[in-house]
């Protein structure tokens, strides 16, 4: 097996120009991950995976956000399989997501806003012999294409919510795939739209969504922390490289590389007793906020620093820049975060 790195360097860093100007959608490298064993659980416990993953996220987005988005995606589908209670389905899909031979993603970002209190679910579910019929529409769900899964939840009735797991290739399923965005070309993003698509009960990851969505919305968050402390080492090293340009002025300039590596210790630090006491809700929402600002701090800096070239429509500064906004409005939103850190208990 390569390195993480050595995998990174050949398999990914010459395809990152494709995803961010052409929309490139890196399936391969991503299913190269699992064959490789980076994606197993096997002989971890969860918090013991979601460490190791963790470091997997950070390093591919290091390189590509994007790229780091989609695993995201991916690892939030693994995160509902290894909790379901739904035993064959576990042992249906598990081995598949995590070896290389299946992608997934999250249909959450909808419902997670439902569960703040800023939006309503955008999918109704009705309960049939052997399963349930689902309509309604997703504006968008990413790392999709033919022969992925991904969860999503949808209103029984005013008292139930039920969370299934969908087949992209499902009878009664539209995809309409979104593209030009400011920085999330690659990412395999589609509309969802949901007509009479039956869902079997072998495909259902909880009968309960209420009950069950506070036992993976840690990881949920858990896994995009590392988005941002990927982009921001990046952003850092891009600073440090063009320190002595212009005869030093750089070293003028209010924010600097040493100022930003400070903070990014103090969230990496934070990060890693979240991952290992345990993680908590409220702990690893506040761990997200600081991550989210400090990529931003670190993007708008590097562009400061690094001066005309960054400007370049090719330039590696300004894709981190786009992908930093990006990750600023990644589900939960800055704003979603201020909203629920201001009324906790959630």
């Amino acid at each position: 097996m390569q390195t993480l790195q050595e995998l990174l360097q050949q398999s990914l860093k010459p395809l990152v120009r494709a995803v961010d100007e052409k929309a490139y959608y890196p399936k391969d490298f991503l299913l190269e991950l699992g064959r490789q064993g980076w994606l197993s659980s096997e002989g971890r416990s969860r918090a013991e995976a979601a460490e190791a993953e963790a470091e997997v996220v950070e390093a591919v987005s290091s390189y590509c956000m994007t790229t780091g988005f989609n695993l995201w995606c991916h690892l939030a589908a693994l995160t509902y399989v290894r909790h379901t209670s739904n035993d064959a389905l576990r042992q249906r899909f598990l081995a598949d997501l995590e070896n290389g031979r299946l992608l997934g993603a999250t249909g959450l970002s909808n419902p997670m806003k439902y569960y703040a209190g800023l939006e309503k679910l955008n999918l109704r579910a009705e309960k049939v012999p052997g399963g349930y019929r689902i309509n309604g529409a997703l504006a968008a769900v990413s790392n999709l294409g033919s022969g992925h899964w991904f969860g999503a939840i949808a209103e029984v009735s005013a008292s139930q919510r039920v969370m299934v797991f969908v087949s992209c290739d499902a009878a009664g399923l539209t995809m309409k795939e979104k593209v030009s965005y400011l920085g999330l070309n690659g990412s395999a993003t589609y509309a969802c739209r949901f007509e009479d698509v039956f869902v079997p009960d072998e495909e259902v990851l909880a009968e309960d969504a209420d009950s069950f969505v506070p036992s993976i919305r840690s990881y949920f968050v858990t896994y995009q922390v590392p988005l941002g402390l990927g982009v921001t080492n990046s952003a850092v090293a891009s600073m440090k490289k063009c320190s002595e340009r212009q005869n030093g002025a750089n070293q003028l300039l209010p924010t600097q590389p040493e100022h930003l590596e400070v903070r990014l210790a103090d969230v990496s630090t934070r990060f890693q007793e979240e991952l290992t006491s345990g993680v908590s809700w409220e702990g690893i929402l506040e761990v997200r906020r600081q991550a989210v600002y400090l990529t931003l701090d670190a993007v708008n800096a590097a562009m400061m620093h690094v001066g005309g070239p960054a400007y370049s429509q090719t330039s590696a500064d300004g894709r981190r820049l786009r992908e930093a906004y990006f990750f600023l409005n990644l589900t939960p939103t800055a704003k979603h975060l201020e909203k629920m850190l201001s009324t906790q208990p959630v």
